[in-house]
């Protein structure tokens, strides 16, 4: 019991508004709701699937092989999940560099968990990685990829949220 206290308290510091407006808005008790998490995971896998996409397009239209593809795109696939957010935040009214630590706060672990278990199963799909663009394989294991990434992020996200992390630091950006 004294680890939820200390939680609750913690929030009196710098970022005690965060904590507030995530509890106001979430309906208090550290809880997020699965459709708020979903929601959350929907928008980094937006950006993930960008990034994975535009990624996987530029390495095999250079010829490269599939380690270097897959880390090109998951370097778009981080650098599109940003991206998302940081126009958001900017549109709030944030400068650069406090959008910026806004967007890493907010996404780094979502879309960190996500490209794990996307690129996971991809690994684990048989012909998937030897699979061409024009090809259903290539299209049917990435959809997939992103539906098991989207079904073990969620709960990652809902976690978040609930402790005032996460994709809860952008919610009051979002009013």
């Amino acid at each position: 019991m004294e680890h939820e206290t200390h939680d609750h308290h913690a929030g009196h510091g710098p970022h005690a508004d965060h904590d507030h407006d995530h509890h106001a808005g979430h309906g208090g008790g550290g809880t997020a709701s699965w459709g708020m998490a979903a929601k959350a995971t929907l928008h980094c896998l937006t950006g993930c699937a960008i990034g994975e996409v535009l990624g996987m397009i530029i390495g095999t239209a250079l010829g490269w092989g599939n380690a270097p593809t897959m880390v090109l795109a998951i370097a778009l696939a981080f650098f599109f999940g940003y991206a998302l957010t940081l126009r958001g935040v900017l549109a709030a009214g944030l400068d650069f560099a406090s959008a910026f630590k806004v967007a890493l706060a907010a996404d780094t672990l979502s879309i960190l968990v996500m490209e794990i278990v996307d690129n996971g199963v991809l690994l684990l799909v048989p012909g998937a990685m030897d699979a061409h663009l024009d090809d259903a394989l290539f299209w049917g294991a990435l959809a997939f990829a992103f539906l098991v990434a989207f079904l073990v992020t969620t709960p990652v996200n809902k976690w978040l949220i609930g402790r005032g992390k996460g994709h809860a630091v952008v919610h009051r950006y979002h009013h």
